[in-house]
């Protein structure tokens, strides 16, 4: 089970390893803290939006369409061959073992995490992402 999760959260029981998909890495933290501090255990910077992607999620505060224009741009992304790697390597690593991808935003269906997630469920991966910050009751 693959596990959608926010950096810095407590862990769940068998959550697995913590990888951090985030193209920046976190300021003033020590990497051997990173593991400690539930930051992450694996950087995977491959599947994170690039910096020019996470500058555009930032800029303003999130409508449907800044969100569908968000996520078409992300998905052409993950089109790279680095990040069909990783998808697919995660995708199989997903049917066989638990762990959880994790990123700096609070809202998991408003990130890049989210998108993700549905790219590794299409590759047969059971994914789970937190239903009490769904898009229905964030807006």
């Amino acid at each position: 089970m693959i596990r959608v999760v926010r950096i810095e959260t407590p862990r769940a029981r068998g959550e697995g390893p913590r990888l951090g998909t985030v193209r920046l890495l976190p300021r003033g933290v020590k990497k051997e803290d990173y593991a400690k501090r539930n930051i992450f255990d694996v950087w995977l910077p491959e599947v994170s939006p690039t910096r020019e992607l996470v500058a555009y999620a930032q800029a303003e505060p999130w409508t449907d369409a800044r969100w569908a224009a968000f996520a078409k741009k992300y998905l052409k992304e993950m089109q790279r061959p680095e990040a069909q790697h990783a998808i697919a390597l995660l995708a199989a690593l997903g049917k066989r073992t638990n762990f959880s991808i994790s990123c700096y935003c609070e809202n998991p269906w408003r990130c890049h995490r989210s998108l993700l997630g549905e790219l590794l469920r299409e590759r047969g991966a059971k994914v789970s992402i937190p239903r009490s910050a769904s898009p229905r009751r964030s807006r």
